[in-house]
């Protein structure tokens, strides 16, 4: 297994190796490491990446020794997919100068080119024989899926259909005879923790079984896809020469993932719903789907194992992560929070025009009404989830009650969901924000006169939003990394964000430059009222540096109280000590703020507050779910100015169907972060 966790307060990769019952840390790199794989031969490979996110793949042997390029002559650039047969050849997908390229080669060897892509673009596999590549693009366009040979020549080009449908591509089946043995990275050329391509310890096979699978042509290559056609997500295949057949006892109500079982005999489906997950087989020799039990809560990552094992990653919002292996095979122990953390957790639905509205909740022990942060998440197509997270934790062990908004746009709820915009942009997930507040100050959960935003990314967007939109509603916020300007951000941002921008506003700024105001933080900055905290990062190019720089300038202007803290990252930072430093910084000025700005929360009847209880979770809950001024003043800082630290653990969440590059959210890949330490080692170590 290749894995990452938290090195001296950065993100490393290391090698488990389940007989031994030891690991390796494979990677020491000073800005962290987060994208990883390993392929059929237990080589690990890791994405060698600058301070700007552009670098190359590199590789070793599971056991150790030296690292080499994965493919000689391949430009730097930021990863895009990483593909790899059971034969060794090697495909990597690089972006750079505005367009996405295509390389491919033996592990090790020199690269040739086998295409270019304007704009943004994804590896979404390679096959076996390694005679067909896949290309995900723009999801909802007449180029959603492109199939090429190596040489470059266009095999399929594959649309997104009619009814507003998307389509994506998830991977090819695995050869006869040689399960489990064909491995590709996530859009962004991140692993999950199921990244095991051998049983570990075990000897490697160096058979070559594209001969084999050669010997079954161009009928034995089959690609898996998901598409949405009008509510429900759809899985399908495609084979050369017969095209795209849907699956249409398939179906689902909400955004799925799904990978090929080693004996390619089923799909496995993780399903994410109202802030869960869920695990299907689906079995196309007999068109049935069946549910796969794990405990209630978020799989972080799946995958099905050759034998019948099954390894996840699962948490729960009171339960930090832990792997799991159906068949016992002694997996990674993580060294996480021991038990279950302290709080009341359970989920809320606040009626809405277009359906209920969905939050997770976390209360202080002791405390009602708590003062309340909200923690809005990116995206925007993603959502909050039944998982722990560590600002969470530190937040209600700090004596805050915590809320996570599932807002329209989120994903986990349904296309139509995702597609509601009724009010514009940020204005139609600003009005939800508004709603479930004044909902939890009715049922008594919240105070009032103490609640503040906090969010990362598009969260980040839409805490400054909302902080303009409704300033008497809001004491407080904190925006990480934001979009401020949507118009500024438009002109200097990533290819894939700038067809998100125009996807969502329905043009460029020049074409509908109302829109973009009317839902620009800058354009709103005359009615904040609440202190602010701003973080941004100097090389971010998903919410670039000056647009943040110019909405700091606006508040000085307007005469908004307002902190500053710069990073020395891009937008995706894996250095633990930035996310402590800015955990920091937020908590304290959250305490500041809120805090002295009314009474202290009622007690709740016979309870301590401060006093950790037993957690308790239930995030569906609830019977009503489906069926003055700031003084004026300024402060900058940097994060070098911080204590020095370790991460206790980060989250990095992903949605399954959405490349990162095109969402505005805090990181990439289906990865935790956690502090890694073996079994045998002792507390001293």
């Amino acid at each position: 297994m290749a894995f990452t966790a938290d090195a001296e307060g950065r993100c490393q990769v290391f090698t488990w190796d389940a007989t031994t019952g030891r690991a390796r840390q494979v990677t020491d790199r000073p800005g962290g490491t987060l994208h990883c794989a390993i392929d059929h031969d237990a080589r690990v490979w890791w994405f060698d990446e600058d301070a700007d996110g552009r670098g190359h793949w590199r590789f070793r042997p599971f056991d150790g020794g030296e690292d080499r390029p994965g493919l000689e002559g391949v430009p730097d650039g930021a990863p895009r997919g990483l593909a790899l047969t059971p034969g060794g050849t090697v495909a990597v997908a690089t972006a750079a100068d505005g367009g996405t390229t295509v390389h491919i080669g033996r592990r090790g060897g020199r690269a040739r080119t086998v295409t270019r892509v304007e704009g943004h673009a994804v590896l979404a596999g390679i096959s076996p024989d390694g005679r067909h590549i896949a290309i995900g693009g723009p999801a909802g366009s007449d180029r959603a899926v492109t199939v090429l040979s190596p040489d470059g020549t266009v095999r399929a080009v594959l649309g997104g259909g009619p009814h507003g449908g998307e389509l994506w591509a998830l991977g090819f089946r695995p050869p006869r005879g040689a399960a489990g043995h064909t491995h590709r990275t996530g859009s962004a050329g991140g692993t999950d923790s199921s990244g095991i391509t051998r049983e570990p310890g075990a000897a490697a096979d160096h058979t070559d079984h594209g001969d084999a699978v050669r010997e079954h042509g161009d009928a034995d290559t089959e690609l898996l896809l998901v598409r949405q056609d009008r509510d429900r997500y759809v899985l399908a295949v495609w084979r050369p020469g017969t095209g795209i057949r849907s699956w249409e006892w398939c179906a689902f109500d909400t955004e799925i993932t799904a990978s090929w079982y080693p004996d390619r005999a089923g799909v496995l489906i993780r399903q994410e719903r109202h802030g869960r997950s869920l695990l299907h087989r689906a079995d196309p020799a007999r068109r049935s789907v069946a549910l796969v039990p794990t405990p209630p809560g978020t799989l972080l990552a799946a995958a099905a194992r050759p034998g019948g094992d099954l390894h996840y990653l699962w948490t729960s919002a009171a339960q930090p992560p832990r792997m799991v292996s159906t068949a016992g095979t002694p997996l990674p122990p993580l060294g996480t929070v021991e038990g279950t953390v302290p709080g009341d957790h359970r989920g809320v639905w606040t009626p809405g025009p277009d359906g209920p509205v969905h939050s997770l909740l976390a209360l202080p022990d002791g405390i009602l009404p708590a003062p309340a942060v909200f923690l809005v998440h990116g995206g925007p197509a993603d959502h909050d989830r039944d998982a722990y997270d560590g600002v969470v934790h530190s937040l209600v062990a700090s004596g805050f009650a915590v809320v996570r908004v599932n807002y329209r746009g989120s994903t986990g709820y349904g296309p139509r969901w995702r597609r509601a915009y009724p009010d514009g942009v940020g204005l139609t997930q600003v009005r939800d924000l508004a709603a479930v507040r004044a909902d939890l100050v009715r049922r008594g959960l919240v105070r009032a006169d103490a609640t503040a935003l906090w969010g990362s990314s598009w969260g980040g967007y839409l805490a400054l939003l909302a902080a303009g939109v409704d300033p008497a509603l809001w004491h407080a916020a904190v925006a990480v990394k934001p979009v401020a300007d949507c118009a500024a951000a438009h002109r200097t941002a990533t290819p894939a964000l700038r067809a998100l921008d125009e996807r969502l506003f329905g043009g460029t700024p020049d074409q509908v430059p109302e829109a973009y105001a009317r839902s620009s933080p800058v354009s709103h900055v005359s009615r904040v009222r609440a202190p602010l905290l701003v973080v941004a990062a100097e090389r971010d190019d998903k919410c670039p540096p000056e647009q943040v720089r110019g909405y700091l300038r606006a508040l000085a202007r307007a005469g908004v109280r307002h902190e500053a803290l710069w990073l020395d990252t891009g937008h995706d930072g894996y250095d633990g000590r930035d996310h402590v430093a800015v955990l920091r910084r937020a908590i304290g000025f959250l305490d500041h703020e809120l805090r002295r700005t009314g009474r202290p929360g009622s007690r709740a009847p016979g309870r301590r507050a401060g006093r950790v209880q037993t957690s308790r979770s239930d995030p569906e809950g609830d019977p009503g779910g489906p069926p003055a001024a700031a003084a004026t003043g300024t402060c900058t800082t940097s994060a070098h100015d911080r204590e020095e630290d370790t991460v206790q653990k980060d989250v990095i969440n992903n949605d399954p169907l959405a490349g990162d590059e095109e969402n505005r959210k805090p990181s990439v890949g289906i990865t935790i972060t956690i502090p890694f330490r073996n079994a045998e080692d002792s507390e001293e170590d």
